[in-house]
């Protein structure tokens, strides 16, 4: 235990509070240990060494005991545990220590489902990882009706359910429901699922609402002992054919998902496969043994960095000016009432619940945009999101003007107009004669240089880029475009604002493209120009397939639109000539009118292959795949050079935020490092080692 717990040196101590609690009824005494580690709900109860030994040692005390009726499991306010010190494991440095940590897991836990009287776990809040694992190891389990996320999120971190999780959830609720929160959710973007769903699934026996829910949890508790409260589950079965559906099922979409490039998502399903037959010694032994495994792997070290880069650096972000320069935003103008236009009215009245003020050239479209927005709270009030008073609030929020005089009192003014310099500089013009000196004036270009937009402005000091992305109420980034002329209070109401609608701020120069579509457009770029020498259309767009990211090239080309895609890489080719090029073939497809190289059914478009058809063969998979990994790594290394952002961790950031790339690449640095295209291409590494790799 030593030198796993000296790894862990600074681990955040869960400790196991023992106390008495006499059950109504008669049912006798009940030991319940509750998990605190002595900070508030923002800083959740985790297992280290430390914390496992604890509970080990509490319930060594409560099995000595001949007076209990039971053993109660529950968590501090609002949180019953998360899992496993991440922090921690990040500095495991051998095969032997990740094998400890497994074990200890193992050992402690286990011994809830084994003491001899019957043990219950009250599932008070948040249940992740490791504390959904422990839950899972005691006899019965009541859940609080808040309880707004469980999950066994180990498989999008590159990890699997190493204390429990792979071999009894199967057998509770089934293979199929259990791989949902093993298998589907991890890989749909790290999905929760709140208590009342839990309950449904069959992980909880019971439910009750939060107000009074330890109390109904130990009455219930205490019926169930006296056998009042009976406890029906679906029966075990180990029917192999049911099994295998499930698992082959999971495969299919990880395979769709993942495509092979990350181990974990596989050795879950080995592991649920193993459920079937396999006993409790077996069953947890394999779990440890695959913990170690992936443990030592780079996906998950470059999983836990990507973690860190969401949970901490998105979250203080870097170059950001004093907030307490920000100026108070209580009204809002969108110029423009287009589908971007109208998302972004939606997610400023929602987030910011202040006016909002579309403005447009033509009546139709102007209601057409008020009207999508209206359309849209009507969605969320259907689905229960929000009630009937604050959906006539949100629809009184947003309104409608053919002028900009409507702007008058606003103290942010956004354009999402078509992406044209003259026409954007016009708008602020425009815009400027009507605000306040003190209005942020706030462009949503995708690559169009912030500088020149404000140059003409009687205040250029007062422009600054928000770049979102696409479905807006989806992807998280914000970037944050600093002009040569913007003033500190203009970003720090920029970052403000960023931080109230819920997106991941990241600060980037005024340069073409900024982060992501620069890099996306390079990444494009070059597997465009390999179908324009001859190779065919699939062979270049499944050559990167081994990265698992979340979209092909040709499929992320239909989802932005050819003419969008040609606008940006026009602009790039205008700047950096030398390494981005402009393909005659993609501008055919353009004037061809054509959504993409693909046809409704996702066979390549005849049409389209007609107008890419190559004049020679065309380099193969893995020439295309390297020229497009050593072309990102170029184009990294000279955005760093340039100082686009302040770190390889923004770029990471910006890629698994606004592009969604995988954890288990770490965005994509640590994969070009691993790989060594960043010493081939730049000399050197992009990170330290240790940062997104195993400690030497």
């Amino acid at each position: 235990m030593s030198g796993i717990t000296e790894i862990f040196d600074d681990e955040v101590v869960t400790h196991a509070l023992v106390r008495d609690v006499r059950l109504p009824g008669g049912a006798g005494t009940m030991a319940l240990i509750t998990l605190d580690n002595g900070f508030d709900h923002t800083k959740p109860n985790t297992f280290g060494p430390r914390g496992l030994t604890e509970l080990g040692a509490a319930l060594d005390a409560v099995e000595e005991r001949t007076d209990l009726a039971a053993v109660g499991l529950t968590g501090k306010p609002f949180i019953f545990a998360v899992g496993a010190d991440l922090k921690g494991a990040a500095l495991v440095r051998r095969r032997e220590q990740a094998e400890e940590l497994g074990r200890l897991g193992h050992e402690v836990f286990r011994r809830l489902g084994e003491l001899e009287v019957p043990t219950f776990a009250f599932v008070n809040g948040a249940a992740m990882g490791g504390g959904l694992e422990v839950a899972l190891h005691c006899a019965y389990r009541t859940i609080s009706a808040g309880v707004p996320a469980v999950a066994l999120p180990e498989v999008f971190l590159g990890l699997v359910p190493g204390w429990g999780g792979t071999q009894l959830l199967p057998r509770l609720i089934g293979p199929s429901n259990a791989l949902k929160l093993i298998i589907d959710n991890p890989l749909a973007q790290n999905k929760m699922i709140d208590g009342r769903e839990a309950y449904r699934l069959g992980v909880a026996d019971a439910i009750f609402e939060p107000a009074d829910f330890l109390e109904e949890s130990l009455r219930w508790a205490a019926r169930v002992l006296t056998g009042e409260a009976a406890v029906s589950r679906p029966p075990f079965t180990a029917d192999a054919d049911a099994w295998q559906a499930a698992v082959a099922g999971a495969r299919a979409l990880t395979d769709l998902k993942v495509r092979g490039a990350s181990p974990a998502p596989y050795r879950a399903l080995e592991l649920v496969e193993l459920a079937r037959t396999a006993g409790r010694d077996e069953g947890f032994a394999a779990e440890t043994s695959a913990l170690a495994d992936l443990v030592m792997g780079d996906e998950l070290r470059a999983g836990l960095y990507s973690f860190d880069l969401v949970q901490r650096r998105a979250k203080r972000p870097a170059g950001a000016p004093d907030r307490a320069l920000a100026r108070p935003v209580t009204k809002v103008g969108v110029v423009g009432a287009g589908l971007m236009a109208s998302q972004l009215a939606l997610l400023f009245a929602r987030r910011l619940e202040v006016p909002v003020v579309l403005t447009d050239l033509d009546q139709a479209r102007l209601d057409k945009g008020v009207g999508y927005v209206h359309a849209e709270v009507d969605r969320l009030l259907a689905k229960g999101r929000i009630d009937g008073d604050k959906a006539n609030r949100l629809k009184g929020l947003v309104t409608g003007s053919l002028t900009k005089d409507a702007f008058a009192g606003a103290d942010l003014v956004i354009e999402a107009v078509f992406e044209d310099l003259k026409v954007k500089k016009q708008v602020f013009a425009e815009v400027e004669d009507v605000v306040g000196p003190e209005c942020v004036l706030a462009t949503n270009t995708s690559s169009l240089p912030i500088t020149a937009m404000a140059a003409d402005l009687r205040h250029p000091e007062r422009v600054v880029g928000l770049h979102f992305f696409n479905p807006v109420a989806v992807l998280p980034l914000l970037e944050i475009v600093r002009g040569e002329r913007t003033d500190d209070a203009a970003l720090a109401t920029a970052f403000a604002v960023g931080k109230a609608l819920r997106k991941s701020s990241v600060l980037v120069k005024d340069a073409p493209a900024f982060v992501v579509n620069r890099l996306l457009v390079r990444l494009m770029g070059e597997v465009i120009g390999a179908v324009d020498e001859g190779t065919s259309i699939e062979t270049a767009d499944h050559a990167l397939d081994g990265l698992g990211l979340p979209m092909t090239p040709f499929t992320l080309l239909q989802l932005v639109g050819p003419a969008v895609a040609l606008h940006v890489a026009e602009t790039l080719h205008e700047a950096f000539p030398d390494r981005f090029a402009v393909s005659a073939n993609l501008a055919e497809l353009v004037k061809a009118g054509k959504p993409g190289v693909y046809a409704a059914d996702m066979t390549v478009d005849p049409e389209a292959r007609e107008i890419f058809a190559g004049a020679g063969d065309g380099p193969g998979a893995v020439e295309v795949k390297d020229r497009a990994l050593r072309a990102l790594a170029q184009e990294v290394r000279l955005m760093l050079d340039e100082g686009v952002v302040s770190a390889p961790e923004d770029i990471d950031l910006c890629l698994i935020l606004g592009a969604g790339w995988p954890f288990h690449t770490g965005g994509i640095t640590p994969y070009l490092d691993r790989t060594g295209v960043s010493a081939a291409v730049a000399g050197r590494a992009f990170l330290a080692p240790g940062v997104a790799s195993v400690p030497a």
